[in-house]
């Protein structure tokens, strides 16, 4: 079995990516932490990706050293989101590196999938990290927060390009802890990624449907798109 090492996906529509430069930063990063050289392959694989239809490729560097690329259709979007909570501490063993801990969270998901879309990891102290397959960021009235970036992240695209329209549009930010139930009594809670963009939480687990009338997301994800540029 060929272990993987570092993995990175982002959706290509009609030939334009949101944050490719923060993607490459992030894979190049990573591929060279494990004694691998990866700009001139990621930048001739870019080179070729269709200009065309809507992709979600994955760029892979899998022991002992094997840099390759899959060219996938990009699954559907989704939109509103219910959540549950992972019952016990975070499993992952690299929670920073995108890839090796990719199998396990689909399984994760999986034993999810009968109450939840997507399952939300805590750290030790009981405090919310990510999901599976998302970062987290929520409102506080007018203030766009998200977790502590010294805790074991995944370091977001997604976010990182929220981070850039916040300071854009003046919209205050702020990172500090948030349990689960402290989650679920914001103004506004989102799971982002680089497939979906910005996927409002409408419910938790059993509870009751959020209409979520005066959500954000919206209007973010027009700001979000905006950020989309060509393939070079």
């Amino acid at each position: 079995m060929t272990t993987l090492l570092v993995a990175d996906s982002f959706l290509v529509a009609n030939g334009k990516v949101r944050g490719l430069e923060l993607h490459r930063d992030r894979f190049v990063r990573s591929c060279a932490a494990a004694g691998v050289p990866a700009e001139r392959f990621w930048d001739e694989q870019i080179a070729r990706l269709p200009g065309f239809g809507r992709w979600f490729p994955r760029f892979e560097l899998k022991a002992p050293g094997e840099l390759a690329v899959q060219l996938r259709p990009a699954p559907p979007i989704g939109g509103r989101l219910r959540v549950a909570v992972h019952d016990g501490p975070d499993p992952r063993t690299a929670p920073r590196v995108k890839g090796p801990d990719l199998e396990l969270l689909g399984k994760l998901k999986e034993s999810a999938a009968d109450r939840a879309d997507e399952i939300l990891l805590l750290d030790t102290d009981g405090t919310v990290l990510e999901a599976a397959y998302s970062a987290v960021t929520w409102w506080e009235d007018d203030t766009l927060c998200f977790p502590e970036p010294d805790r074991p992240l995944l370091p977001s695209v997604t976010a990182q390009l929220l981070r850039r329209i916040a300071a854009n549009q003046g919209i205050e930010v702020a990172e500090h802890s948030i349990t689960p139930d402290a989650l679920q009594n914001t103004t506004e809670a989102w799971l982002v990624n680089a497939l979906h963009g910005i996927r409002p939480i409408h419910a938790w687990g059993p509870s009751a449907i959020d209409p979520l009338p005066n959500s954000h997301s919206a209007l973010w994800q027009s700001h979000l798109e905006s950020l989309a540029t060509r393939l070079p």
